[in-house]
């Protein structure tokens, strides 16, 4: 709403001695053209002895509607802080709300008890998206190319790995920080114990059990052997309608349909293949990252740029794809230890070693996963000149950090994401460990 404009009107008759007086009220209108125009008149009469004013007040104004959509332009901040890590002697929190999962059984129950059938969209209930099918193939494709380019690029970007914890490094040399959490770590005062780094040390094996029908017979710990392990991307891909002869899936004509948490009609089992045995089928190795280096050989010096710029573009269009799935297929995640099950409730395979796992006889505790825990980014520290001095701990705070498959391409020479660049805090320039002390 503007400053109101008011315009009058008046008419006088000098045979009754009467005044009429109309005045429109208008407000200014913005440059939008998303209003609505809404009008106001009021009618008054004024007695002055004899005569009589008669006044018409006319007000005009447009407010916007309720479905209007307002553009801001998002703006990309110019430093933000590392990813916490998380504790070991604690549960991981909930991605979606308790109130909102503990709302959502509740009226799974009170449907379950009326004998109402709960209500399924694919994939739920068992079919296939088929929007979603070429994005799985677009993922599938990417994360083929983004394991060739890194085996690729490792023969010429040095990556070096602590043989005592997590922690991995891209540059000539490891960094001097002290942040080893490793059994040993204490007799070193924190420092690493840096030893030659390869593929796994960039992309993290996050595996997960096959499964040729997810709403079929769940795995049990004493039948865990007859289900082969696969990265959990191609996994999702493979659920999400991605065709592979080694690793079939069962595709569905008929929905399944449930009642509560009872499954009324699955469509019959039908009998799993046996897990792939033979591991020399090119096939198969072009997206696992076992040994990917020895795989690929070194490409000329002159393919290093173009190969990191597509490596790196494979990077987000697979993270990209895998939010797009997880939007619709069930992906869960245990609570207390980095094990991930693609499909619509977990196993029951008593591997999980991590806190207080003896409460649960070594059960894992499922509950939906992210992004970060399927594909994990593993932020490693951004160099600025690889070929320079190694960072040092009394300067680890003006460092930044950026995920190790962007790092590796960076240094081979692609172009940086804009959204990682807050992360790296390349606006801070480094200074010496003399002027670092008189810094507050």
């Amino acid at each position: 709403m503007g400053i109101p404009l008011v315009s009058s009107a008046l008419c006088h008759s000098s045979s009754n001695g009467v005044f009429t007086s109309m005045e429109f009220i208008r407000t200014e209108l913005s440059a939008s053209n998303s209003y609505s125009l809404g009008l106001k008149f009021k009618y008054q009469q004024f007695h002055t002895g004899e005569s009589t004013m008669c006044r018409t007040l006319c007000c005009a104004s447009r407010k916007p509607r309720g479905e209007e959509r307002v553009w801001r332009r998002k703006t990309t901040p110019q430093n933000v802080d590392f990813p916490p890590r998380l504790p070991k002697k604690k549960k991981k929190p909930f991605p979606i709300p308790f109130k909102e999962i503990r709302q959502a059984a509740k009226e799974d129950k009170k449907l379950a008890l009326m004998g109402i059938e709960k209500p399924l969209e694919p994939p739920k209930n068992g079919l296939l998206v088929p929007d979603l099918v070429p994005v799985a193939y677009e993922v599938f494709d990417a994360w083929k190319l983004l394991i060739k380019g890194l085996a690729q690029l490792l023969h010429v970007i040095p990556v070096h790995g602590c043989s005592e914890c997590s922690e991995v490094h891209v540059g000539q040399t490891g960094h001097l920080i002290q942040d080893c959490q490793g059994p040993t770590s204490s007799k070193r005062r924190g420092s690493h114990a840096w030893v030659k780094g390869s593929v796994n040390d960039i992309l993290v094996p996050i595996e997960s059990y096959h499964l040729f029908d997810p709403f079929g017979r769940r795995i049990k710990h004493h039948t865990r052997f007859d289900y082969d392990r696969i990265p959990a991307v191609v996994e999702l891909c493979i659920q999400a309608g991605v065709d592979i002869p080694e690793y079939p899936s069962r595709r569905r004509t008929n929905p399944v349909r449930m009642l509560g948490k009872k499954i009324l009609d699955r469509g019959g089992y039908l009998e799993e293949p046996r897990p792939w045995s033979s591991a020399e089928s090119s096939s198969l190795l072009e997206f696992d990252t076992y040994r990917a280096s020895e795989r690929f050989p070194c490409p000329p010096l002159s393919d290093i740029p173009e190969i990191a710029q597509e490596t790196i573009d494979a990077y987000q269009t697979v993270r990209k794809g895998i939010r797009k799935l997880m939007r619709k297929y069930t992906v869960k995640a245990c609570g207390y230890c980095s094990e991930v099950h693609v499909g619509p409730w977990g196993h029951n395979a008593k591997l999980c070693g991590s806190f207080k796992h003896q409460w649960r006889d070594g059960k894992h505790g499922w509950q939906d996963a992210t992004v970060d825990e399927v594909f994990p980014p593993n932020y490693v520290w951004h160099a600025r000149d690889p070929g320079g001095p190694p960072m040092r701990n009394q300067l680890k705070r003006f460092y930044g950090k950026a995920p190790a498959v962007v790092e590796v391409c960076m240094q081979a020479g692609a172009h940086s994401p804009d959204e990682y660049k807050p992360m790296m805090r390349l606006d801070i320039v480094i200074p010496d460990n003399e002027e670092a002390n008189l810094i507050v």
